[in-house]
């Protein structure tokens, strides 16, 4: 997960939510002004909206190698269970 640059301004950042027991809830994004503590930290790695947009594209448009090879290495895995 990555910052995203909001057209205002802000930053939406990824979140991770545990429970006291340290089990993961859930990941999300929220949203921070640019008086946030945590703001320049983010800024210099952030994205656009478009790139991100982008990136989910590419990844779902160019992905077919990595998929080809993770198949195959769960296939020889199933075959080293038997």
């Amino acid at each position: 997960m990555y910052a995203i640059r909001l057209p205002d301004g802000r930053l939406r950042i990824p979140q991770t939510l545990t429970s006291e027991d340290g089990r993961l809830l859930g990941n999300a994004y929220v949203e921070i002004a640019p008086t946030d503590p945590d703001y320049e930290r983010w800024l210099p790695g952030a994205i656009t909206e478009e790139q991100a947009a982008e990136r989910r594209r590419r990844w779902r448009d160019e992905n077919d190698e990595l998929e080809r090879e993770f198949l195959a290495f769960k296939e020889s895995q199933a075959g080293s269970d038997r």
